[in-house]
């Protein structure tokens, strides 16, 4: 398991929209399970992703969390700081 914090520029509702298009099924295919204005769940390929992003004066603080995905997780928190 592996949980990340990012701070970044970018809105929640942005932040969401590139979490979907990063793992959802115009990236890696995922099945997205919950879906809201500031957070996301994936689950496939044997493991599962949480995305939360909550505004604040400078953008947004992303907390990160998955099982089986560590660094495609990793690679999606460089892209979005």
């Amino acid at each position: 398991m592996l949980k990340l914090n990012v701070r970044t520029k970018r809105s929640p509702a942005d932040v969401v929209k590139k979490t979907l298009e990063f793992f959802g099924p115009g990236g890696y295919g995922l099945k997205v399970t919950k879906q809201s204005d500031n957070c996301i769940s994936f689950e496939g390929g044997g493991g599962d992703i949480t995305v939360t992003a909550c505004a604040d004066n400078k953008g947004a603080s992303v907390d990160i969390e998955t099982q089986g995905w560590e660094n495609q997780v990793r690679e999606f928190a460089r892209k979005i700081k």
